[in-house]
């Protein structure tokens, strides 16, 4: 690359890495102390004080709850989950071999027709929108996995609450206590985090004055990748491979020699632990005794201190993701390995919806620049002198004039 070329290119923030792209209310990171905050509130004390539908009401409204305020949210919550019909005849059409975020992004988008207020971006029609689609995420994801194993879809029980339902639908029968907690403190931490890769591609749609669906649509897009929501599932992979507690030594040090990447280690923001992982051990430890499979636990836990033990992850300040112990607390609660993404999605709709009521109350179009690095004039070829040995003559004096420049 030529020298002026690669200046620009060092120029640019690769990946808006430390770019601020947005002013947020609802969550704020301090990666080098690993921090995070819900409206101020460190999410530690939310995991262990709070659950999920309060927590959503918090990020929404900005405070938390009375009573009241959390009865009504919840009476009104247990209204919305219903599946239309339109979703159940969708349902039922996809292969069973479909993706379960490939049907979530699908079904999401095809939830607009259904609702009159769609183009409606007024704060009080966003805000419905909002609880319908916390409300209906659970029981999308629950039918899709009913549907596709040829079981009947199950109607969601307005006595409970949004964890123990989700799980409910999903088996049928009334969960183990322990599994809901699990459930609903994952639900918790992932609620939302920052401006995120999916986060920020629902403001940019948001930004262009789409519906929320679209927004949605867009963030589920985004999620789907490993390098997002997709790597939970990497980990229960990698402990899958490995087998068993002895043979993790081995595992770790042929990885390293191999220069493998270990999945749930390292972090975009956080330069050291972050706060979620600390409190998925505590919760993964836990339930591993108490659905009697605690050697993965364990196995995910040896691999970890030989990690943070090493010179690389010493360098690279690299410690346990928010993945790397979610994928066992979900895992032990029942959880099929392949909706593990989709259930990062049915928290962080929470999280999407907040930022896009908090985009379309001071929007803007969502539009950076590119920093051009391509030639400053070629000359357009006549398609009867498009010989390949034009076409090469033309590239090298491309080249060459790049390089003098």
């Amino acid at each position: 690359m030529p020298e002026k070329d690669a200046a620009v290119v060092a120029a640019v923030a690769k990946g808006l890495e430390g770019v601020i792209a947005a002013a947020t209310s609802i969550s704020s990171i301090d990666g080098t102390a690993g921090r995070l905050t819900y409206r101020g509130i460190p999410i530690e004390e939310l995991a262990a004080n709070s659950f999920y539908e309060e927590v959503a009401y918090f990020l929404w409204n900005g405070q938390l709850p009375t009573q009241p305020q959390l009865e009504q949210f919840m009476a009104d919550l247990a209204l919305m989950r219903k599946l239309p019909d339109n979703i159940v005849a969708a349902l039922k059409i996809f292969p069973t071999t479909s993706s379960g975020m490939d049907m979530l992004r699908t079904v999401i988008s095809l939830l607009s027709v259904s609702d009159p207020e769609e183009e409606n971006n007024s704060p009080g029609a966003n805000r419905r929108k909002a609880l319908r689609l916390m409300a209906l995420f659970p029981s999308i994801i629950a039918g899709f996995h009913r549907v596709r194993n040829g079981l009947d879809i199950i109607a969601p029980n307005p006595t409970l609450g949004h964890a123990e339902n989700f799980l409910y639908m999903l088996t049928g029968a009334k969960p183990d206590p322990v599994r809901v907690k699990g459930v609903d403190l994952y639900l918790v931490l992932l609620a939302d985090h920052g401006l995120n890769a999916s986060t920020f591609t629902a403001r940019v749609i948001a930004g262009t004055e789409a519906d929320m669906y679209a927004a949605v649509t867009g963030a589920l897009g985004a999620l789907k990748g490993p390098l997002h929501g997709g790597a939970n599932q990497g980990v229960m992979d990698m402990l899958d491979e490995i087998g068993s507690l002895a043979h993790v030594d081995a595992w770790f040090d042929a990885t390293m020699s191999g220069h493998r990447r270990i999945m749930g280690m390292g972090h975009r923001v956080y330069k050291t632990e972050d706060p979620r992982a600390r409190v998925l051990r505590r919760v993964s430890d836990e339930m591993g005794h108490a659905v009697g499979q605690h050697d993965l636990h364990e196995m995910a836990l040896r691999i970890e201190q030989r990690a943070i033990a090493h010179p690389h992850f010493l360098e690279r300040k690299l410690a346990p993701n928010v993945d790397y112990y979610s994928a066992t607390v979900l895992y032990y609660a029942g959880i099929p390995l392949d909706l593990f993404t989709t259930i990062f999605a049915m928290s962080r709709i929470v999280g999407w919806t907040a930022h896009l009521i908090e985009q379309y109350a001071d929007n803007r179009l969502i539009r950076p620049r590119a920093q051009y690095i391509g030639p400053d004039y070629q000359p357009y070829v006549p398609m009867a002198e498009r010989t390949t040995e034009k076409l090469a003559e033309v590239a090298q004096s491309l080249h060459m004039a790049s390089s003098q420049s």
